[in-house]
């Protein structure tokens, strides 16, 4: 939640947190550009500008780094508006996963689409993105990413249960909403990456969980949808961070730093010097 990087978060969307200089939120749509995406829709909210203005042009900005002969950075600058046809969305009320997608419903027609939330990061050569889509590709239905999860950790998370389908995609069979460790043999927990078929706003409108709890979850329709007709899942190939912890995003900040030509050698310094007793 927001509240875990108070104070940062009272002013700075946490989706613009920078993995070194880089916001979490260009993260996203980079994956989402990997995977021939070419219309990209974000979903914001109150105090959520910083996202819209970080995609847009800054003439002020564009003309001083021109004149200072900085034109590294102009062309990293002029590229941010140029990566893809980004809109926007408003979500007057903070209604989890559920609402965030319906309010997409009219810009996305009868196309399948991507989901990607801001919590997850795959660092893999084939990003996650790529991965739903090819798989996409070979079963037309909608595809939920996955990643294994330790015994310990099975009670904290969405896990599902399935059939075997083949070598490389597998067929929902069940939800489970943190579960014990022994009340499945599943470590499969679902990670927030999905590409979706357009069918799924029907089954987010018959869901009658709003009336326990007003937030209709996403998980409640797929269990609609996996009941008329297949959905599938993937086993991501991975190394995660999960950007919702102070902890996650530091070790994946750690992570990026020590990938990055440019800082590793001394960064790599610094940490061999600590004192971490």
């Amino acid at each position: 939640m927001w509240t875990r990087f108070l104070p940062a978060t009272k002013a700075l969307p946490k989706e613009m947190f920078p993995i070194i200089d880089k916001p979490v939120m260009q993260m996203l749509v980079e994956e989402a550009i990997s995977a021939w995406c070419t219309d990209i829709i974000i979903v914001t909210g109150r105090s959520k500008r910083a996202i819209e203005d970080h995609f847009d042009s800054n003439p002020e900005l564009e003309d001083r780094l021109d004149k200072s002969g900085k034109f590294k950075y102009l062309e990293v600058i002029k590229g941010l508006n140029t990566m893809a046809n980004i809109v926007y969305v408003r979500q007057p009320y903070p209604k989890w996963d559920w609402d965030a997608i319906l309010r997409t419903k009219n810009l996305i027609w009868e196309e399948p689409f991507l989901v990607l939330f801001w919590d997850d990061l795959i660092d893999n050569d084939k990003t996650a993105a790529t991965q739903l889509v090819e798989a996409y590709n070979e079963k037309k239905s909608s595809i939920i990413a996955t990643v294994d999860v330790e015994d310990k950790n099975v009670s904290d998370y969405w896990i599902i249960e399935s059939s075997f389908e083949d070598k490389q995609y597998f067929k929902l069979d069940k939800f489970l909403e943190k579960p014990k460790s022994t009340e499945t043999k599943s470590r499969k927990w679902v990670i927030w990456k999905y590409i979706l078929t357009p069918d799924i706003f029907d089954y987010l409108e018959k869901s009658t969980s709003w009336k326990k709890d007003w937030e209709i979850r996403l998980a409640d329709a797929f269990e609609l949808m996996r009941k008329e007709k297949d959905i599938f899942w993937i086993n991501i190939k991975w190394y995660r961070h999960d950007t919702w912890s102070k902890i996650w995003f530091l070790k994946a900040v750690v992570h990026y730093a020590l990938k990055r030509d440019d800082l590793k050698d001394e960064f790599k310094d610094y940490l061999n010097s600590l004192d971490l007793k």
